[in-house]
């Protein structure tokens, strides 16, 4: 646990850094230390908030024990959370026709855990269990907090850089530009692109600890199998609008949303889906 709190740290500063030297780039020291203070106002709502921008973003609708129609999603859950000891998270479902799923919050007594319409019409009962027991082995392990905080700083860089594309760069004494146009249109993408490497870093070998844990959470290793191995399929075939719009958020996800292939293998955040099948299938040997 405490690997995952130097990490987010590590990734806090990393990005306060990040978001120094675009103000830097764009307005000098001035641009610099407005950057430095926009990223300790960030930190600070990204800790208490992100994950309920996170699950607005997604129009998430919360699921109460009363609902008739999602009741057994719910009841779900709940036994899940029970068999992982853990308190009972929220529970949204998100209108997408995409089948996905992910896990959100600071800490586990403030977790929430959000599931697709799409993925309940394209999974089994037995599958959709195995998918949410790996959302809450996120929770268990404090992957929440990490995943949610990089998927709010980096849209908050890359917004940054946008802005300083148009607006960023002082004057000098001769009344000039002291930023080249170039150097901000570099920095609208390599600030988003240096985001990303930071999340990438950390979210590759999560999963296959989250697929591991909820694998035993579920005690059913080949239906969380048989469940990556459709989403991935469906995945690929059926867009998700928010996701596209807001790609940072797609490390959340238990397979990666985003439909565009360029620079998969650089940019990927999850790792190959049959190489998570295969480690599920080899477990399932042994139960």
């Amino acid at each position: 646990m405490l690997g995952n709190w130097i990490k987010t740290f590590v990734l806090m500063a990393g990005i306060t850094a990040l978001f120094g030297a675009v103000g830097a780039a764009m307005g000098g020291q001035g641009g610099m230390l407005m950057a430095l203070l926009f990223a300790g106002g960030m930190n600070v709502y990204a800790y208490w908030f992100s994950d309920k921008a996170v699950l607005k973003m997604y129009g998430a609708q919360e699921v109460t024990p009363d609902n008739s129609e999602y009741r057994g999603y719910y009841n779900m859950v709940k036994e899940l959370a029970e068999n992982a000891q853990l308190p009972m998270p929220k529970v949204y479902v998100i209108n997408e026709q995409q089948p996905n799923a992910f896990a959100t919050g600071r800490n586990p007594e403030h977790a929430a855990v959000a599931a697709t319409v799409g993925i309940m019409q394209t999974l089994s009962e037995r599958e959709l269990r195995g998918v949410m027991a790996h959302e809450l082995a996120h929770v268990k392990h404090r992957d929440t907090l990490i995943s949610t905080i990089s998927a709010t700083m980096a849209g908050a860089i890359s917004a940054i850089a946008l802005f300083g594309m148009f607006f960023g760069g002082g004057r000098g004494s001769d009344g000039e530009r002291s930023v080249s146009p170039i150097v901000s249109m570099l920095m609208m993408f390599l600030a988003p692109m240096a985001a990303g490497l930071i999340q990438m870093a950390i979210s590759r070998s999560r999963e296959f600890e989250a697929d591991r844990m909820g694998a035993e959470i579920s005690k059913d290793p080949k239906s969380l199998a048989g469940a990556l191995t459709k989403i991935h399929n469906y995945a690929h075939q059926i867009p998700n609008q928010t996701a596209e719009m807001h790609p940072e958020t797609g490390q959340m996800m238990i397979i990666n949303p985003l439909s565009g292939v360029s620079f998969d293998s650089l940019f990927s955040t999850h790792p190959k889906t049959e190489e998570r099948v295969a480690r599920l299938m080899a477990m399932a040997s042994q139960f």
